[in-house]
């Protein structure tokens, strides 16, 4: 089945950003669905709902992605024998036409194709073994749905200095479980236009201060149940300032029985307490059921 597209080869930075607004991509599957560490379903919905403004200027990561992605790609023609090319296209389902696809790479003459990830060598267990970030793989199963695709590739730089590739199957499980609640989502928040509901996220408290950036001389009468809602935060706020304390108090007892020394183990957790480049002792404790043995 051929699958409908618009072409986006020549289109500007700003141009590029308002196209996107016109359905789900697969970076806003995980937002959506509430587990991306980085963006919100508040953020998703004010950006497409044009609420908050094109923001043309790029964060540092997504600078460097962008300018390591045709490096990665050739690194990825070299390991893997195989030949990619950009499509310029914003593929979208015909039955859903919001529900799109913009892949970094096609491969020649196979039904896969490849995303490019880089991550800073912290993030390097989320890729360890057969491991793939969750947002990641959510992004691709949905590619996979609207392309019909049966697998792609990972060409991923962690650190900048480990580059690795992974062949990555079609979940069809997943699938069927995650495009009924896009679908659902854009139904009642985009077309009927109702807000989701904002959460603690840092996103959603950025994106609110673009929405409400001054107050106005208004007197708010607020619905029932908000007395509660206050007297929770008041009780919560309490509670999050003894649990600061007990743990600064755990934190320093540490530092005094590590005294000058730089490693620690206990049967959960491994500890380091280590002076950085700038000459102050950082304390860091891994879980051992993810600690690798390396520093």
């Amino acid at each position: 089945m051929k699958i409908p597209f618009e072409y986006t080869g020549d289109m500007g930075k700003e141009e590029w950003l308002l196209h996107r607004r016109k359905g789900i991509g697969g970076s806003d599957v995980a937002a959506i669905l509430g587990l991306s560490p980085w963006v919100s379903s508040y953020q998703v919905w004010a950006d497409k709902t044009g609420r908050v403004p094109i923001d043309l200027n790029s964060n540092e990561f997504e600078h460097w992605g962008t300018i390591m992605e045709p490096i990665l790609a050739n690194e990825f023609e070299e390991q893997s024998h195989k030949k990619v090319f950009r499509q310029n296209k914003t593929f979208y389902d015909p039955k859903h036409p919001f529900l799109r696809a913009d892949i970094d790479r096609d491969v020649t003459g196979e039904e896969g194709f490849l995303e490019i990830k880089t991550a800073m060598e912290y993030k390097s267990d989320a890729w360890a073994d057969d491991q793939i970030p969750a947002p990641y793989r959510l992004q691709v199963q949905h590619y996979m749905y609207v392309l019909n695709r049966p697998y792609c590739y990972f060409a991923y730089l962690i650190g900048g200095h480990r580059f690795g590739i992974k062949r990555y199957e079609r979940d069809d499980e997943l699938i069927n479980q995650v495009e009924p609640q896009l679908i659902e989502w854009w139904d009642k928040h985009i077309i009927q236009g109702e807000a989701p509901d904002p959460d603690g996220s840092k996103s959603t408290t950025e994106i609110l201060k673009l929405i409400y950036p001054k107050s106005e001389q208004i007197q708010v009468e607020l619905p029932s149940g908000w007395n509660a809602k206050l007297q929770r935060r008041h009780e919560l706020k309490d509670n999050i300032k003894i649990i600061d304390e007990n743990t600064k108090r755990t934190e320093n007892e540490l530092r005094v029985a590590m005294g000058v020394g730089d490693t620690a183990d206990t049967k959960n957790y491994h500890i380091t307490y280590r002076s950085n480049k700038n000459g102050n002792r950082m304390l860091r404790i891994t879980e051992r059921k993810n600690y690798d043995g390396k520093q």
